[in-house]
């Protein structure tokens, strides 16, 4: 007797992506892959999500949203990640870009912290391209190891994330000394002491 399959009822319609990585549907954007910008897919629309299919792949899943007021421009739902291929290309697009505007914490706050410095967009956005051979969730930990150390570099978060894919402890964060060391206390000279340990060797020699 054949195995029935459970009922899997969707909606298809054919699309082609925007240039800006977005498909539309019942007011609503939803971005897709920078790869298949003004390419065709499908949409495979159940009642609570969005499936989004081409060349027989299944690129990406958005939470459907379903607008009952027919004002405005409706809502545009980002996904990041599906953007890291155009910011690989131009860095200084991820300081104003829309999809990045809901990072998770952890890298918005390392994102604060790098863009202060020259060169901060280009090391941001090969952090956030750990994601793309990482698991995320490991990746995020190793920044806030990072950040939580006072180190947020590109050079300690790929040590973090490499021992924590590895099963090691994280290494402590390296300690920057300064040049010169100084004392709080400098020491003082007491002849007395000098003396006092005399007089001691000189009663040891005597009583022996």
């Amino acid at each position: 007797m054949p195995v029935s399959r459970p009922f899997d009822g969707f909606v298809e319609y054919s699309k082609r992506v925007s240039p800006t990585c977005l498909v539309h549907l019942e007011r609503t954007r939803y971005s897709v892959p920078a790869s298949f910008a003004n390419r065709p897919v499908s949409l495979r629309v159940y009642p609570d999500r969005i499936v989004i299919v081409a060349e027989g792949q299944v690129l990406c899943e958005h939470r459907r949203i379903i607008e009952r007021s027919h004002r405005g421009h409706g809502q545009t739902v980002y996904d990041w990640r599906h953007y890291l291929a155009v910011v690989q290309r131009k860095p200084g697009a991820l300081r104003n870009g829309a999809p990045f505007l809901e990072l998770p914490d952890a890298f918005k706050r390392l994102q604060q912290h790098l863009l202060k410095h020259p060169g901060g967009d280009r090391e941001m956005v090969e952090i956030l391209a750990l994601v793309l051979h990482h698991d995320e969730q490991a990746v995020l930990c190793a920044v806030e190891l990072a950040l939580a150390a006072g180190a947020p570099t590109k050079t300690h978060i790929l040590n973090l994330l490499h021992r924590l894919v590895d099963g090691k402890p994280p290494a402590p964060a390296p300690v920057e000394a300064p040049q010169a060391l100084s004392l709080n206390r400098e020491p003082r000279a007491d002849v007395e002491r000098y003396d006092a340990l005399r007089d001691a060797v000189q009663e040891s020699r005597h009583a022996s």
